[in-house]
């Protein structure tokens, strides 16, 4: 109830976009530190289970991008460097994008 009653508000929040960009971040750079780049491998090669997330994960960010692209060309955003970014880090650069998306948006329908 609360989030349709907030849905207006949160709905395309760059600000909500980058804070939780920021914490995601914040809280990757534990196990970044503690176990390294590819500490995430073990994890999603171990089994069939760490194997099905693993291309859940892909699957869902590729789904992302053919959303968001589109959107982001019509502001004028640099695309393929973020879609490298993307693809290299998945939802570490994903909510960036989508922050940058909407606050350009919002400038946009502003001016």
């Amino acid at each position: 109830m609360l989030l349709l009653a907030l849905r207006g508000r949160v709905q395309e929040s760059w600000g909500i976009a980058a804070a939780l960009g920021a914490a995601f971040i914040a809280f990757s750079a534990i196990p970044i530190t503690q176990e390294g780049y590819l500490g995430f491998l073990p994890n999603h090669t171990q089994d069939l289970w760490g194997t099905q997330v693993w291309y859940d994960l892909i699957i869902c960010v590729v789904i992302s991008l053919i959303f968001i692209v589109p959107r982001a060309k019509a502001v004028g955003m640099r695309v393929p460097l973020w879609v490298i970014a993307v693809g290299l880090t998945a939802s570490l650069s994903l909510l960036p994008m989508v922050a940058r998306l909407f606050w350009l948006e919002s400038r946009a329908k502003a001016a």
